[in-house]
């Protein structure tokens, strides 16, 4: 007769696990319980998506404290791509796998485990891929959470079922024919995951006769709600975070298109948004959620032509050289009533439209909302392309005059050299002033050796991309246009034998 093993039960001597929880999105809803479970706990863990923001996490943060450990468990493939001989199914088992002994590392120390769920841990959660895996094998205890489907409900006023009424919930993954089929013969329904499946959705409402009394919720209880007749929704603005929702009839009939159009306040703002530096990639979540949302996109024509096209919105391009009239048009909009996105390349607070818009909303819009949300820069692109050469201290100068004189420029230049700071210099070379790179390579090599480290990056992560690693003594300003980052390291900056490119973190090194 075989041993008892491990697998077997529950051991004990070891930590607890919890599957915490956390309610739709307003913190408020988090349960007394679960808030105490997560302050009390050794370790938290979250899931995120490849971006490395957790919803869970920033709902959870008001109750973590200082001391506890932070597993975050990223999701490493998509739908759409993986290169996993087992395809999609077969590189997420062994996702989760791999951060269940993660965990379990942790309970075999003895210390309890929190793994953050939104909503509910067993309705659609992450959470129950951890309990299948570890809850046969340590103490365990599932704290539940109020449901998207319940918040969903809330907000819009709508009972889900009375009486006898039969209440269904269905993936928005599942055909667009056996979703019709389900919706022609149940009371009432919840579909959950909607995102890229919301076409086939409404479809299936549309082909059960439905649709008409149907409803779209985005983010329910959240201070970015957003409710509306399914029927009206534009398909390219829904994220996952959002569900369909047929209602009891037994409530009455649905709120004519006036009282519809009450759930989603309508107020202008100006968002400013950062594309980042080039590819698509490298465009934030939120930056990508801010656009979708937008009614209008105002800003630079080839910025704009970055931002995949929807016909649901109005385009104004401009030229380059016209911020002030910009920004004013984008606040004109917005004051009017509509969602603007004044679109940036790299981050709108750096060299672009930021301080711009909110230097004319100042003096002549002050009732106009505007946010403002980062993106990566080009020099953070340029530098993770050689390495860390912005390990230590280091400053941003733009080599344009159109604001200020190049004598101050100049002056700028070579106090930052002076400081022995690693330079990043923006718009270092254009048509109309081509000679002036050339003066301020002069300048610096009256404070720098010709040894320094120089880093050039053109249109880096962009089609054209390219970077080159060379000195300051080889420095060629005439190979350099407006499409370029130059980077000038300090007296701390080194190239390794493997070509990468680091400033240390010590001074002197």
């Amino acid at each position: 007769m075989r041993g008892q093993s491990r697998d077997s039960g529950p051991s004990t001597g070891t930590g607890r696990l919890y599957g915490v929880g956390l309610g739709p999105g307003d913190p408020e809803l988090v349960t007394v319980k679960a808030a105490r479970l997560i302050g009390a706990a050794d370790v938290v863990a979250f899931h995120a998506a490849q971006h490395g923001r957790s919803v869970a996490r920033g709902l959870a943060a008001p109750y973590l404290r200082e001391g506890q450990v932070e597993e975050l468990l990223v999701y490493p493939v998509t739908t759409e791509t993986t290169a996993h001989p087992g395809g999609y199914q077969g590189a997420i088992d062994e996702f989760y796998e791999a951060a269940a002994a993660r965990l379990a590392a942790h309970l075999d120390a003895g210390r309890d485990v929190v793994v953050l769920a939104e909503g509910d841990p067993f309705f659609y959660g992450s959470y129950m891929h951890m309990h299948k895996r570890l809850a046969h094998r340590y103490p365990t205890e599932v704290v539940p959470g109020v449901t998207s489907v319940s918040g969903a409900a809330a907000v819009l006023g709508r009972p889900l079922v009375e009486r006898d009424e039969v209440l269904t919930v269905l993936p928005g993954t599942l055909p667009s024919d056996e979703l019709a089929e389900w919706l022609s013969t149940t009371d009432s329904a919840a579909v959950m995951k909607l995102g890229r499946t919301f076409r086939n959705v409404r479809d299936a409402f549309e082909a059960a006769g439905v649709l008409d009394r149907a409803f779209y919720v985005e983010r329910a209880t959240t201070a970015q709600q957003r409710t509306m007749p399914l029927a009206e929704v534009d398909p390219d603005t829904v994220p996952y975070f959002s569900l369909a929702l047929l209602p009891s009839e037994l409530t009455g009939p649905v709120p004519g298109p006036e009282q519809a159009s009450e759930t989603e306040v309508r107020t202008g703002e100006v968002v400013v948004v950062g594309l980042g530096p080039g590819q698509r990639s490298w465009t934030t979540p939120e930056a990508a959620e801010a656009l979708a949302r937008a009614d209008d996109l105002v800003g630079y024509g080839p910025y704009l032509d970055r931002v995949p096209a929807n016909p649901r919105q109005t385009r104004h391009p401009s030229d380059n050289r016209v911020e002030a009239e910009r920004a004013a048009h984008a606040l004109e909009l917005a004051r009017s009533g509509r969602r603007v996105a004044v679109v940036s390349s790299g981050d709108p607070g750096v060299f672009a439209m930021a301080a711009a818009v909110l230097e004319v909303a100042a003096d002549d819009f002050p009732d106009v909302e505007v946010r403002v949300l980062p993106g990566l820069t080009a020099a953070q692109a340029v530098a993770s392309r050689v390495g860390a050469p912005l390990g230590h201290d280091f400053a941003i100068l733009s080599l344009s005059d159109v604001l200020k004189p190049w004598d101050v420029v100049l002056d700028r230049l070579r106090h930052a050299a002076a400081a022995d700071l690693v330079i990043a210099l923006y718009n270092p070379r254009s048509k109309a002033r081509p000679h002036q790179l050339g003066e301020a390579h002069q300048a610096l090599l009256e404070v720098r050796k010709p040894e320094t480290v120089v880093v050039i990056g053109r249109d880096v992560g962009g089609a054209a991309e390219s970077v080159t690693v060379t000195t300051l003594g080889e420095f060629d300003p005439e190979s350099v246009d407006m499409r370029c980052l130059v980077m000038i390291g300090s007296t701390q900056t080194r190239v390794t034998p493997s070509g990468q490119v680091f400033t240390s973190r010590r001074y002197p090194g």
